[in-house]
């Protein structure tokens, strides 16, 4: 009899399900449009229950797309979950939630964070928790509730607030009720996590005002986490053996597992998390510490950059100033000059995060002559992705006092050939593309077939991983080491 995981990706916009076998191998599919509401000041939020159903929505299809196929979802040993990290809700006693779901990129609490800088808090909070004070994070935004909604504060108070994040809130429908659990990454992610402890922190939790709120229990990423029929879409139950935030779900389906491994996911923004071994550690260059993924016999901790522009500036340049018609046309167009000519794309639109944090900063281009084109332009544009990731790992690789081994790539910049091999003649490094585009999903059931026994360690998944396609470095002119060097004059590194 074969053997099949459940893999639900509760993402931002959509919820993908799949289907993998013992092999790693997606075998069927199902996705659902999740609507987001994007508020005025800056405010995103999404309704629990349409979370919910559309969760439900989309492991209906892909459980259509199994059966279609003669196979009997009897055969699916195991769900494992990855999610949307920071999204939260707050629901009561009765399960009923007292808010809409407050979205990550929600911006409600700047003010809250100035106020808990200006208290101190800031040392505090990143030696425990490994992040920054900033309204990315979950707490800042459930600190504004609390002061901003007489409902959430009384069940505060009374302790009758149940915290969670978007996995927890799955987990407990899926239970009904029976189970209230969210694992160490996604913790990690709320600011009122210790990482030293692995427990919640009572000093943060009191420092910000919150005391009285209900946390989840706390698990290894992959462990047992209850079981459910999914409101009848099984005959019988089924066990849930992992949830693990997107981002790490990722590191783990790309094979992060030692020390010196790093992913990173080429997206509009680009996330990159390096694995740094069994102990945290504290950054002194901008990045956030947190935990990489975990089972029952390992923790495993990372260093995590975030990229705001990767490919959001490459969609401006098109929709913006109609430089191409088509993303993938960017590829012949930096082809076609035979170096940058000095022009330097510095991505600010929404700011600069990792390693630079300078949030208020605004785009420009520099260099411009008029033996520029506007392939130089989309050429400095593609360049400035890849000049992002090297700073963040130059960054973490002096912070962790790690020297990166590879780094594997995944996101639909991937398919640009341009971009992966300047990347790899920056980095001096290898960097792999593992061609599956569905890796968080892909992470999260290597994490659930780990507890159920579809697949028998760590090892043996290291080999269904050896497919990837790997990129060597070939600077041999020195070129790229160059134009490095023009980019960080533009970044203003050097003056």
């Amino acid at each position: 009899m074969k053997k099949y995981i459940l893999s639900i990706d509760q993402g931002t916009s959509s919820t993908k399900s799949l289907i993998f076998d013992e092999q790693g191998q997606a075998i069927a599919k199902g996705a659902e449009f999740l609507q987001t509401h994007y508020l005025d000041g800056g405010f995103v939020e999404q309704e629990p229950e349409a979370i919910y159903q559309n969760v439900l929505a989309s492991v209906r299809k892909c459980l259509e797309d199994f059966t279609s196929k003669g196979l009997d979802r009897e055969d699916i040993m195991a769900i494992g979950i990855s999610n949307q990290r920071e999204t939260f809700i707050v629901w009561d006693r009765s399960g009923k939630p007292l808010h809409n779901a407050v979205v990550w990129q929600c911006k409600r609490s700047v003010q809250v964070c100035e106020e808990l800088k200006q208290k101190g808090l800031s040392e505090l909070v990143n030696k425990k928790t490994g992040l920054v004070i900033d309204p990315y994070f979950s707490a800042t935004k459930l600190i504004w509730l609390s002061q901003n909604n007489q409902q959430i504060q009384l069940a505060i108070q009374k302790g009758e607030a149940y915290f969670g994040t978007v996995d927890t809130w799955l987990l407990y429908k899926f239970t009904n009720g029976a189970k209230y659990a969210t694992d160490y990454t996604n913790a990690s992610r709320t600011l009122l996590f210790n990482l030293h402890t692995l427990q919640w922190d009572h000093e943060i939790i009191e420092a910000f005002g919150l005391t009285g709120i209900q946390l989840p229990s706390l698990q290894s990423s992959s462990s047992l986490f209850g079981e459910t029929n999914l409101d009848g879409l099984f005959a019988g139950p089924i066990l849930i053996t992992a949830m693990i935030g997107d981002s790490h779900a990722a590191a783990f389906g790309e094979g992060c597992f030692e020390a010196g491994t790093a992913k990173a996911t080429l997206g509009t923004g680009c996330s990159i998390l390096m694995n740094v071994g069994v102990k945290p550690v504290q950054s002194d260059n901008g990045m956030v510490s947190t935990i990489c993924w975990s089972t029952e016999d390992e923790v495993n901790y990372a260093l995590e950059g975030v990229i705001v522009s990767c490919g959001a500036s490459i969609e401006w340049l098109k929709n913006e100033l109609n430089l191409f018609e088509d993303s993938k046309q960017t590829e012949a167009m930096a082809n076609a000059v035979t170096d940058n000519g000095g022009v330097y794309l510095v991505p600010a639109f929404s700011g600069l995060g990792s390693p630079y944090w300078q949030m208020d900063r605004k785009a420009s281009i520099v260099g411009l002559g008029f033996g520029s084109s506007k392939n130089h332009i989309v050429r400095a544009g593609l360049e400035s992705i890849a000049y992002q990731i090297k700073d963040v790992i130059d960054a973490m690789q002096q912070d962790a006092s790690i020297q990166l081994n590879s780094l594997n790539v995944d996101g639909g910049i991937t398919s640009n050939q341009f971009v992966i091999s300047f990347l790899v003649n920056l980095l001096n490094k290898q960097v792999n593309t593992i061609g599956m585009p569905d890796v968080s999903a892909l992470g999260a059931a290597y994490l659930a077939g780990l507890k159920v026994g579809v697949y028998d360690s760590i090892a043996a998944i290291k080999q269904l991983n050896s497919k990837k396609k790997i990129h060597q470095p070939n600077n041999s002119d020195g070129s790229t080491d160059k134009y490095y060097q023009g980019w960080k004059k533009a970044i203003s590194f050097e003056k």
